[in-house]
């Protein structure tokens, strides 16, 4: 069962499954000001996140990052639209062939669309297999380096939605390289160093998303061959680099859980026509079936998919995460450690 945070009403699970118009709308919640500082727009979060509906209720907070122009907003419509169909209470969630795709903004072409990061204003509140009802919140982010903004603020962007999220979806084209890891490394340690609770792996589960893999005689599409493909990628050899060694630690000490899944070319419409409006008919069939797969890997509650965010390993609320969101947002912006209320929380109970 799902229902809107905003209403508590259940969704229609009809016949057309994802056709139904989206309810809701993105959010900007941190935000570029005309002389190019971040803000963080705290009544847009609070208008998400502290409504009765989901207050008081346990969080799950998935996000998307990477590279701008990438496609992770076309991605994370496919999430909405998973999430506004019943989150797999239908089969037919993907919905009409004709039916194009709408929620986040997004468009082919070299310009940014994403700038700072957004939150989809109606949290989706589901019941997980034991029973608990949790309120799952998506996230969209700038990318990590485009030709407008410094990498301080892609740095933070990257930290934060690595600090909030309970998901985090590292999107990439092509190939995971060693500059990736690089930059993840950077990103997440400059989070990490925000973090009081040190005695525990301080961030929940990344997820690497491979766009337009063009090796599947290597390593197939999907998760099995993602996660060959990753252990090969995250493998410690003799004759590495002590630098490489050190970004392959880091990046495994830092997540609970790390995976990676390859995913095919959306095809030539997709790529080429600029009035491509993400319905299904013009997208290649092999990336259609990988979406099938790849998004209820990700939000399917009734298979443990769904995380819970969890700060000093407790879970925390919607009106937890407006705090913690706003301390980790003054900590990145000042570079002065914050003393998050559940960190010190969990602090104290080890007294």
């Amino acid at each position: 069962m799902i229902t809107m945070g905003a209403t508590t009403s259940s969704l229609n699970n009809d016949s057309d499954g994802g056709s139904e118009r989206c309810t809701g709308e993105p959010k900007q919640v941190i935000k570029v000001s005309a002389d190019r500082r971040l803000e963080l727009d705290l009544e847009a979060l609070e208008g998400i996140l502290l409504r009765d509906s989901i207050r008081d209720k346990p969080v799950v907070v998935v996000s998307i990052a990477g590279d701008f122009r990438k496609g992770k907003s076309f991605m994370l419509n496919f999430f909405l639209r998973y999430l506004q169909s019943g989150s797999g209470t239908t089969d037919d969630w993907l919905g009409s062939t004709d039916t194009p795709l709408e929620g986040f903004s997004w468009r082919g072409g070299r310009q940014l669309v994403t700038t700072g990061i957004l939150m989809w204003s109606e949290p989706f509140v589901v019941k997980l297999a034991d029973g608990q009802e949790v309120a799952i919140v998506l996230m969209d982010t700038q990318g990590a380096y485009d030709s407008e903004y410094t990498v301080r603020h892609s740095a933070i962007v990257f930290a934060l939605s690595t600090m909030v999220s309970s998901i985090q979806v590292f999107n990439l084209m092509h190939n995971l390289q060693e500059n990736d890891l690089q930059v993840l490394e950077l990103f997440t340690d400059f989070g990490r160093l925000a973090l009081t609770t040190t005695d525990k792996i301080p961030f929940q589960k990344l997820m690497f998303l491979i766009r337009d893999w063009s090796f599947p005689y290597e390593h197939p599409y999907g998760l099995t061959g993602g996660q060959q493909f990753l252990n090969e990628k995250l493998i410690i050899k003799e004759n590495h680099a002590e630098e490489l060694k050190q970004i392959r630690r880091h990046i495994k000490s830092c997540f609970s859980d790390i995976g990676c899944y390859l995913m095919p070319h959306p095809g030539l419409k997709v790529a080429t026509n600029d009035g491509f409006d993400g319905r299904l008919a013009d997208i290649d069939a092999a990336f259609v079936d990988n979406i099938k797969t790849f998004v209820p890997l990700i939000l399917d509650p009734n298979k443990n998919n769904v995380i819970v965010k969890e700060i000093g390993g407790r879970p925390i609320t919607g009106k937890q995460l407006v705090d913690c969101f706003k301390m980790y947002f003054d900590d990145l912006t000042s570079s002065v450690t914050v003393k998050c209320p559940l960190d010190q929380e969990h602090a104290k109970s080890r007294k």
